[in-house]
């Protein structure tokens, strides 16, 4: 069942949105962007730009930054070097970055995007994401998101931008987005992961013809969620997660990962050794069967749970109508 973001269903709701008279068409299909991604949260700069240009020789086409990952001019160091000695073209990599919270007083938007790409080492992006629906300022915090929008549409229609979308959005400020806006996200990026499955969200994305990637794909087995591993119990170390992965021939990192994409989304895993990236780029071989993504469908009725909510720190209520909110 669709999450209704509107008194219609989701595709009726595009309709009386007026479809292609109100919103511009997208300009990227989830075909487009590379099903696996590499992550690039949390990666110390001692290693970052190794990591990056590993990815991309290990065979990554898509690429997840963040400008308060703090991290961007290693990252674009490691862009440079692993397209060098890959012979790989810059238009053949799909690199995706984020506006932060402190820029997203409308004059500021420009500013912080040509930092992005200073930083980057990049003329364009392909996707620049809102990375929350809230702005912060010497005024404290607080939802701010449609003006910071609408700057970002303007830059949209230069060459510096191939697409624009959503981070971390609840349904009605994606709702608020649509109907106030002329161009519609064309991707929204948020956790996912067996123990938060988000499948009407998901469903939903999928009418309104908007792309989903999911961050997280490992869920508490990322260090920043301070997770004890027994109430969930690790994802990797799940034993249904270890069973399936020994039935199949793969690791639990790849069965994760091929559950994520045979949802019909990209997912952005982050390693920061060459082997464990070269071995998550092997869950592109990785086969699970039917049964098995039933298990792990299965998994989110016993373990419901979202690692990251900072709403408290915030001070806004996020995720309102979602899983586990």
């Amino acid at each position: 069942m669709r999450l209704h973001l509107w008194t219609l269903t989701a595709p009726a709701a595009v309709a009386a949105l007026g479809g292609s008279d109100v919103q511009q068409p997208l300009a990227v299909k989830p075909s487009t962007i590379p099903s696996l991604g590499f992550g690039t949260w949390n990666l110390e700069k001692s290693n970052v730009s190794e990591a990056v240009s590993a990815a991309l020789q290990a065979g990554y086409r898509h690429l997840d930054c963040a400008t308060i990952y703090g991290n961007q001019k290693e990252v674009g160091k490691g862009i440079a070097d692993g397209l060098k000695k890959t012979g790989v073209k810059r238009t053949d990599v799909w690199i995706t970055s984020k506006l932060w919270n402190d820029h997203h007083n409308p004059s500021l938007v420009e500013e912080a995007l040509e930092q992005t790409l200073s930083d980057l080492g990049l003329d364009y992006l392909d996707l620049w994401l809102m990375h929350w629906p809230v702005g912060s300022s010497q005024a404290g915090t607080k939802l701010d998101y449609l003006e910071a929008w609408h700057a970002m549409e303007k830059l949209h229609k230069t060459d510096k931008l191939r697409n624009i979308g959503l981070s971390n959005f609840s349904p009605d400020q994606l709702r608020d987005i649509i109907e106030n806006s002329d161009t519609k996200p064309a991707v929204h990026q948020f956790e996912m992961h067996p123990y938060l499955p988000q499948q009407d969200w998901v469903a939903t994305h999928e009418d309104l013809g908007i792309a989903v990637t999911a961050y997280s794909p490992f869920a508490n087995t990322n260090p920043t969620y301070n997770s004890g591993g027994d109430d969930p119990p690790f994802l990797l170390k799940n034993t249904d997660m270890v069973a399936i992965a020994a039935a199949r021939g793969c690791t639990t990192a790849q069965v994760a990962l091929v559950w994520g994409m045979s949802r019909g989304y990209s997912v952005i895993p982050k390693a920061s050794h060459a082997n464990h990236i070269r071995e998550n780029f092997g869950a592109l071989a990785c086969r699970l069967h039917g049964e098995d993504l039933d298990r792990i469908d299965d998994l989110s009725e016993r373990y419901l749970k979202r690692f990251n909510n900072p709403s408290g720190d915030y001070g806004v209520k996020l995720f309102d109508g979602l899983e586990d909110s």
